[in-house]
């Protein structure tokens, strides 16, 4: 598991480069596992005429997802999917890492680098589980699938397009970095950009200008008074956390010269919604609260800014606490680490949200990470090797084995 996960580590796999990772986990279903990887490839005319899918500007063709099919022996059982996501964020400041990000690098039980904790940790564990239990000579009771999906921190269409290749499984589990704990409510996520057309003019008389850099500010500030406005009263469970909604102002981009007057700015944003309030919803309340804060402005008010959505858009999830693959989710990482797992809300989304808006129940569970999305992510060690542990027991008892 170690070994493949460093080499994971080691693959840059940003958006549209995710195939260096996918080449790894096709080596590893293929010579470590023995069983027979095929591809999933996107389908961008598809995917955009799907509910479910999220919206994208970018080039999908050449892009796979890599799966492989354990089949059954024997009877009875429950036929089970293992989905990870082999895509990463940037590493943002690269100085600022204590060791280049993309470096592999191990101190002690903890291992440093980009993507580590999320997830290819968790890609590593579910091919330990499955090489364990192969080495026992075991093999489950019901199908199941290995899934190293692309696209995950930018939508879900990855997970997506696999579901719509016809598999119908009875569960699936994403060992994203929820130690000890099963998110079953996840937020849904929406991003969004706002284009702002200013007055350029030189320096010299930038008062005859409208700088459009400076005109994002209020329109940054009226989104956080509707973040604020999100965050009054949460609907359970998220009454249980104490700032469930985010609003994030990502990526600024705008003016060309330090002395002209900014003639536009772009402000790429994600903000949060609840599980039951449509996407539709939140662009309208995005919406109303950039009008509002270009009201406030003579020149904003009659050159208007404009809202467009590319990227995240999707709704938030409640899995029932009760629902079989919890239970045995749960009961898989009791067994192993001697506690009972936590129930809890998530102020994030993961794959889960596309399974279960397909209608096919779905939970997380997976090692201890951190700093993800931020410098020096890390994931612990031994927790990738419990984490293969609680996949294992899984595949036990959720589809038997023979």
């Amino acid at each position: 598991m170690l070994e493949l996960l460093h080499r994971l580590v080691e693959a840059p796999t940003t958006l549209g480069n995710e195939e260096p990772g996918q080449a790894l986990m096709e080596e590893a279903f293929r010579d470590l596992l023995g069983l027979e990887p095929f591809d999933v490839p996107l389908d961008a005319e598809l995917l955009r005429s799907h509910p479910l899918a999220a919206p994208f500007t970018w080039d999908v063709s050449g892009k796979r997802n890599v799966v492989a099919d354990w089949p059954a022996r024997g009877t009875g059982g429950r036929s089970l999917v293992l989905n990870g996501h082999v895509d990463v964020v940037g590493p943002a400041s690269e100085g600022l890492w204590r060791a280049p990000p993309f470096q592999a690098l191990r101190d002690g039980d903890w291992l440093y680098g980009r993507g580590a904790g999320d997830m290819k940790a968790g890609l590593a564990a579910i091919v330990g589980a499955v090489l364990g239990l192969r080495r026992l000579g075991l093999a489950p009771c019901a199908p199941v699938q290995l899934q190293s999906v692309v696209e995950e921190e930018c939508g879900g269409n990855g997970a997506l397009q696999c579901i719509l290749s016809g598999l119908r499984p009875e569960a699936a589990v994403i060992p994203e970095p929820y130690p000890g704990c099963i998110p079953t409510a996840q937020v849904g996520v929406l991003w969004f950009h706002v284009d702002i057309a200013g007055s350029p003019a030189h320096v010299a008389e930038a008062r005859e200008g409208v700088n459009a850099i400076e005109a994002g500010y209020a329109i940054a500030r009226e989104l956080h008074e509707l973040e604020a406005e999100l965050n009054a009263s949460p609907p359970p469970p998220f009454d249980r956390l104490e700032h469930p909604i985010n609003f994030n102002l990502g990526v600024i981009s705008g003016g060309d010269w330090p002395s002209t007057v900014a003639a536009e700015c772009t402000l790429s944003c994600r903000i949060a919604l609840y599980p039951g309030t449509p996407v539709a919803e939140m662009q309208r309340r995005v919406e109303g609260a950039v009008a509002r804060a270009a009201s406030a402005s003579a020149y904003l008010a009659e050159h208007p800014p404009t809202v467009r959505y590319g990227g995240f858009a999707g709704e938030g999830t409640h899995l029932g606490d009760d629902e079989p693959v919890v239970r045995a989710v749960a009961a898989a990482w009791e067994a192993v680490a001697g506690a009972p797992a936590a129930i809890t809300p998530t102020t994030a989304t993961t794959d889960v949200r596309v399974f279960v808006g397909a209608g096919i129940p779905a939970a997380c569970i997976g090692p201890h990470a951190e700093h993800i999305h931020g410098v020096d992510e890390r994931v612990h060690v031994p927790s990738v090797v419990q984490t293969a542990q609680v996949l294992a027991l899984l595949v036990r008892d959720w589809c038997g084995l023979a």
